[in-house]
Order: structure tokens, then C-alpha cells, then sequence
């Protein structure tokens, strides 16, 4: 089983840790292989891993998913668990900057990371607060992002606030973050794990056994975020993982997400429909050439699956 993150270890992932430190993945029969981007400086998209098939599961957000099955070139992408039921991530400016309504990003400098639709989200985000949505787009090197606010080369851009947002906490940096949900966006899981279809069709077995020990993993980080947060800074290689106290805090901050909706990794029909149906009519949802997809054309239910969730799994063997 090869997984390829969304980004360098952090407590995204700290029930993916939790399982291989505490022997579940070996309990499940799993075999698991862990890629970091850092490994390539984020050359490959942990998306694209999956199509190219250098990659089983991807952690990704969901319009990923989204994409993938709108994707002239590549094969569609099945969400197969929610990392988090409830979105932690927030568009952020520094509280120095004066800009604290997104309406106040027009004419500002937003850096991206080169997503399909997450630039016009963002301009959306605007203008859903009134402005025009004319904000200029630059992508620097993904790794490099988050730090684009502090060196000056951008106004705004688009982080998690249990791990950045606690960072700029402890270092004395204010800032100011609008989350989606706040401003009139329904986004939808962030992050998921995605699988090819042909995998889920051919290897749900495997697949099945992955998920229930990660859920595993996941329950236990939210029930004991100290020992969790241990075990990550133990067990992976990233940066700000030698800093307990941080660790701990973000720990604290996340836990709640991974099963705010109950059961770690379910997913509701609604959320992913009331995604779609925004993007579309929004027309932030178009082909590769720019061209309008109606909500109608997309198949909301090939976007995701609970069926490899909860398969006789005994979490608490």
C-alpha cells in the first residue's frame, strides 16, 4: 500500500502515524509505504500519484475528486474517507495588513498552489463579501507557500489553521482568516483519501483493511491528542515536529475534526452535492478550456463511497 500526503507531516496526519507506530497497520495485514512531498519538492501532486498509479491512496482536497472526474486525460478519483469532517482550512491575511474582510483582497496578491478551481474560489470568496474578485494570482514553490505572507510576496493565501494558524500563533503573528463556510462557500471534505476506481473495484479488500486502521489511528489521536502528537514527532520526518509543545497544541486544535460527523472517514451525500451544485452555479466548474459543466452533468455519487469504511473491522482489537 503506497500513500502519498498532501503535504509534509503534520496532524493532518497524525492518525496515519498513530497506526504504523501502534502496530495496526501490521494487526491489518497492510504493508504501508508513505510518501511526503518534501521527497520531490512537490514536483507530483499526490492526485496525480494515483492516476499515474505511483500511489494506491492520496490524502487531497475534495474538489480533487471534483477535477479528476472532469479530466479529459485522466481517470476519475474516488474519495474513499474524510481525513476531516469538518474544514479547518481559512484564506489568511496578516492582521498587519489591514485587509480583514476578503472584499479587501481586490487588487491584492493571493498565492496559489496551482489547484484547478481553488483560484476561483477564492475570487468568489470576494465576492461573495462584496468585492470584485479581481485579485492577482502568483504560484510560488507549494512548500514555500505559507510563508509567502511574512516575506511580502503575497497578501493572502490558503492555509490550516491547526497547524499554520497555530504557528503564527506561538511566533506572535496575527492574522486574519476567512473561512469558507463563514463567507457563503460550501466546501466540501478536506482533506480525503482518494483511490482509482479500478483499485476500489479490484482491491477493496486491501483498501478496506487500510481504512480501518487508519480510522483506528484517527480515533485514538482524538481521544489522546498528547500521546498522539508524541507519536507523530517520533515516528515522522518534517518540519516543526521537534516542537512538543506546538504538536500538542495542534493536536488539541484538530482532534475534534477528524469525527465531528461521528464515525472517522463517513461522508454525506448532501455535502458533496451541495459542493457540486455550488460550483457549478457559481460557473467556477468548467472544462479545462474554460467552458460552463452544469451540476447535472457531474455524478455526484461516483465522487465518493463509504463502502470500504467499517468492514468487520474490530477498532478496539
Amino acid at each position: 500500500m503506497k500513500l502519498a500526503l498532501d503535504w509534509t507531516p503534520n496532524t493532518n496526519h497524525t492518525g496515519i502515524y498513530v497506526a504504523r507506530a501502534k502496530g495496526y497497520y501490521d494487526e491489518a495485514g497492510v504493508d504501508l509505504a508513505i510518501h511526503s512531498p518534501a521527497d520531490d519538492d512537490y514536483e507530483t501532486t499526490p492526485a496525480k500519484r494515483v492516476a499515474d498509479g505511483a500511489a494506491t491512496v492520496a490524502i487531497a482536497p475534495s474538489e480533487s475528486a471534483i477535477s479528476y472526474h472532469t479530466h479529459p486525460d485522466y481517470p476519475s478519483l474516488t474519495a474513499v474517507a474524510a481525513v476531516c469532517q469538518r474544514d479547518t482550512s481559512a484564506v489568511v491575511t496578516l492582521e498587519s495588513s489591514g485587509i480583514d474582510r476578503p472584499k479587501k483582497l481586490d487588487k491584492k496578491t493571493y498565492a496559489s498552489y496551482d489547484a484547478r478551481f481553488e483560484d476561483h474560489i477564492v475570487r468568489q470568496l470576494v465576492r461573495n463579501d462584496g468585492g470584485q474578485g479581481e485579485i492577482d494570482v502568483i504560484t510560488p514553490p507549494k512548500l514555500g507557500i505559507p510563508n509567502t505572507l511574512l516575506d511580502g510576496t503575497a497578501d493572502a493565501t490558503w492555509v490550516f489553521m491547526p497547524w499554520e494558524g497555530v504557528q503564527a500563533e506561538r511566533d506572535g503573528i496575527g492574522l486574519n482568516a476567512f473561512s469558507l463556510d463563514e463567507y457563503g462557500v460550501p466546501y466540501g471534505y478536506t482533506p480525503v483519501l482518494l483511490a482509482d476506481p479500478a483499485t476500489i473495484e479490484t482491491d477493496s479488500d486491501s483498501l478496506s483493511a487500510f481504512l480501518g486502521a487508519t480510522a483506528r489511528g484517527y480515533e485514538f489521536a482524538a481521544e489522546h491528542p498528547e500521546e498522539a502528537a508524541r507519536l507523530l514527532a517520533e515516528t515522522a520526518e518534517g518540519p516543526d515536529l521537534d516542537d512538543e509543545a506546538f504538536l500538542v497544541e495542534s493536536q488539541r486544535r484538530i482532534g475534534e475534526a477528524y469525527c465531528s460527523e461521528g464515525e472517522w472517514g463517513w461522508m454525506r451525500h448532501e455535502r458533496w452535492a451541495e459542493f457540486v451544485s455550488w460550483l457549478a452555479d457559481e460557473n467556477v466548474l468548467r472544462t479545462l478550456d474554460g467552458d460552463h459543466i452544469p451540476a447535472e452533468e457531474v455524478d455526484v455519487a461516483a465522487l465518493y463511497t463509504n463502502a470500504l469504511l467499517d468492514r468487520g473491522v474490530d477498532r478496539n482489537g
